[in-house]
């Protein structure tokens, strides 16, 4: 009898234009053969986005504006309130913290500045500089997921964004749990975490666009694990 395998969703408007996207099946790859962490990978457009809870993982990967805002909050609904591992990357970043914004701090008109410009509440708004193509240094609070992850204070990270959180709205958002575990050297966030969810962790930065081509990202070999474990904890439920 063949072993059940940890099946991820791969929430996004898979394009061929989109570098994260074409480097993310070689990764995978590269993670069944050098870790023994197979993963099944489904590809979901962001309209199928809220039906994602069959899955052992979620990762959001960047691309937007998405086909459906509406169906990219779903996806972040779902990994949050089931205990799904969830990784969202640039616009999951974005995505998971309008997710919050919304359904967990009562903001209901957050807003996304680049699906609704003119929005009252924009709690993702361009930042000051872009990022596409750029590197930078990311600051990493030793006590979270992401420094236990990264096993490191300090590290460079790639980035092709335009956006990011609106400092406005930090305070609300770190009143109602969400932990910003990691800052560009200005204090920006680039991190994001809930602590007492099994994994939920959030990049600006894109760690499938790290430049090492043979072992994926600590961030994505992490996700694979926290997909095998979450495989394992429902096997042993049944």
């Amino acid at each position: 009898m063949t072993a059940p395998v940890a099946r991820i969703a791969l929430v996004g408007d898979r394009s061929p234009h989109v570098r994260s996207h074409t480097r993310i099946p070689a990764l995978l790859d590269t993670l069944a053969e050098r870790d023994g962490l197979v993963l099944d990978a489904y590809w979901i457009p962001t309209p199928e986005g809220g039906e994602v809870g069959g899955f052992d993982a979620i990762w959001l990967l960047p691309g937007s504006p998405y086909a459906s805002e509406a169906g990219a909050v779903a996806a972040v609904t779902t990994a949050r309130t089931r205990g799904i591992p969830f990784l969202g990357t640039c616009g999951g970043f974005q995505h998971a913290l309008l997710e919050f914004a919304r359904e967990v701090c009562g903001l209901d008109s957050a807003a996304h500045a680049e699906n609704a410009p003119s929005a009252a509440a924009p709690v993702i708004v361009p930042l000051e500089c872009s990022l596409a193509g750029h590197e930078g240094a990311i600051l990493v609070e030793p006590e979270s997921l992401a420094g236990e992850i990264l096993g490191a204070a300090r590290t460079v990270e790639r980035y092709h964004c335009s956006y990011g959180c609106n400092p406005e709205y930090l305070d609300v958002l770190r009143s109602h749990g969400l932990r910003f575990t990691g800052t560009d050297e200005a204090g920006d966030p680039r991190v994001a975490e809930l602590p007492e969810h099994p994994f939920f962790l959030t990049t600006l930065f894109q760690p499938e666009l790290a430049r090492d081509e043979v072992a994926p990202h600590p961030i994505i070999r992490a996700l694979a694990f926290a997909a095998v474990a979450h495989l394992g904890t429902q096997s042993a439920a049944v």
